[in-house]
């Protein structure tokens, strides 16, 4: 059977793969796993705690109770906080007493799609390792709590989102002895595409009260609209208000507002790539940029790690995926690392890609630079890119096939310095993705078109 655990959770379409039963066993089975108390006569010894929060999917609803009532028959309080971002559950799971945090969502997906992921003690995304327990022990019959044993579940989105916010916004802006609150964005008029999301309250006010004059647009989810049209994967309705208001830049979360992409005052997108070398390089400058490197992942531009390299900052490579990022700077001991897709992972305050920390810090940089985004962008540009999904292969096969790896050390040979070659079978399709950078991007097309042609060829099936 395949695993049911992806790169980011268990994820499908809600009410067919993803159901009322599998939210309420994937409960059930994560107490098991995840409490960490003891036990006296076969009850728990103390009252363990869960928290559980949604994006805004009309799917959230249903997913969220089952999910709760799996957890709180297995003996756990439940405390649910309604619809905030991922990242804000990561948090409070950090600071609250609570053995476990999960989130009901499907990220950057459309909205018929739906996930659900967990996080351990401390905020952390759950190792590879604890996943396969959860799936090892999905749907097992055993001794279930009974009388006073059985927990609760309780609702304080409120307080749940105030938490978090105060969080975000003392990031750039910490209170004063006097318990005063800076406003350091005061006079940055920017434009915020929340995708109709989890995001869709936590970041205007977030970046209201730190001072920016915010015009926010796609906030007002109705359960159908997330991500529709709108946010990082749809940011054209974004691009086209920063130029209408004079707005001196944009910036657009996904769905769970795990992600943050940006646009200048032309309306030119910056990309997680260049948002990361950007907050590299104030971190760097700050005296925070530990070991002066950055975690990228393999699909990160050759052109961010070059501009990296001339201003003393180093680079390590990871598979894609932000938990792979963060495993790497935990065993590296990092503090800033990220996706191009704008996953960005800032250790210093948080323990998962924040979209909205990442845009408090980002527009922080902006006014301390004394720059615009667009100039602080141009520091960073990005090397021509050219990828084509080659589908119906072995792609098992990519990484041994003679033809194909002597095809590509030519292409690498010819490219030199100037550019590189990234072949990348899918981790749920039968399919090989070519990737090829090169300074130009005819001959990025070029090189990416022959390789392609060499891999459909030698892995047909």
């Amino acid at each position: 059977m395949p695993k049911m655990f992806g790169t980011d959770g268990v994820r499908g379409l809600a009410n067919k793969d993803l159901t009322a039963r599998l939210a309420l066993d994937l409960g059930d089975a994560a107490v098991r796993v995840l409490g960490d108390a003891g036990t006296k006569d076969n009850q728990p010894e103390g009252r363990r705690r869960a928290l559980v929060g949604r994006d805004t999917r009309v799917s959230g609803d249903f997913l969220a109770s089952a999910l709760s009532a799996g957890m709180s028959a297995g003996g756990f309080d439940v405390i649910d906080a309604g619809i905030i971002p991922t990242p804000g559950i990561a948090y409070l799971t950090s600071v609250l007493n609570v053995e476990m945090g999960a989130v009901i969502s499907a990220s950057h997906n459309p909205m018929p799609d739906n996930g659900i992921k967990f996080f351990a003690r401390g905020g952390f995304k759950l190792p590879d390792e604890k996943e396969d327990e959860i799936e090892a022990v999905l749907g097992e019959d055993w001794e279930r709590p009974t009388g006073a044993g059985v927990g609760r579940v309780s609702h304080d989105q409120n307080t749940a989102t105030n938490l978090y916010i105060d969080h975000l916004v003392s990031t750039i802006a910490p209170l004063g002895d006097d318990q005063t609150q800076p406003k350091p964005l005061k006079g940055l008029k920017i434009v915020a595409d929340c995708a109709n999301g989890a995001t869709s309250v936590v970041a205007p006010e977030a970046l209201r009260r730190a001072g920016a004059d915010v015009i926010v647009i796609n906030a007002s989810p109705d359960g159908y609209n997330i991500n529709k049209n709108a946010g990082s994967t749809h940011p054209e309705q974004l691009q086209a208000m920063v130029k209408a208001t004079d707005a001196v830049m944009g910036v657009a979360f996904d769905g769970d507002a795990d992600r943050c992409l940006a646009v200048d005052e032309d309306g030119n997108m910056v990309n997680g790539d260049q948002i990361m070398g950007i907050l590299a390089r104030a971190k760097q400058r700050e005296g925070k940029l530990k070991h002066d490197t950055l975690v990228v992942t393999v699909m990160s531009n050759l052109g961010l790690k070059l501009a990296l390299k001339d201003m003393g900052i180093k680079t390590v490579e990871t598979a894609v995926g932000d938990r792979y990022v963060l495993e790497e700077m935990l065993k590296g001991d990092y503090s800033l690392g990220g996706e191009q897709s704008g996953h960005v992972i800032n250790r210093e305050f948080a323990t998962t890609g924040d979209g909205t920390l990442t845009a408090l810090v980002l527009c922080n940089e902006v006014v301390k630079s004394g720059k615009s985004l667009k100039e602080l962008a141009a520091d960073f540009p990005q090397l021509p890119q050219t990828l084509i999904n080659v589908p119906h292969v072995d792609k098992k096969a990519a990484n041994t096939n003679a033809r194909i790896q002597a095809a590509v050390a030519h292409e690498e040979e010819l490219l030199g310095d100037s550019g590189r070659v990234l072949l990348r079978p899918s981790g749920t399709e039968p399919l090989v993705r070519v990737m090829v950078e090169a300074a130009t991007q005819a001959y990025a097309d070029e090189v990416c078109t022959r390789l392609a042609k060499v891999v459909a060829e030698e892995l047909a099936l």
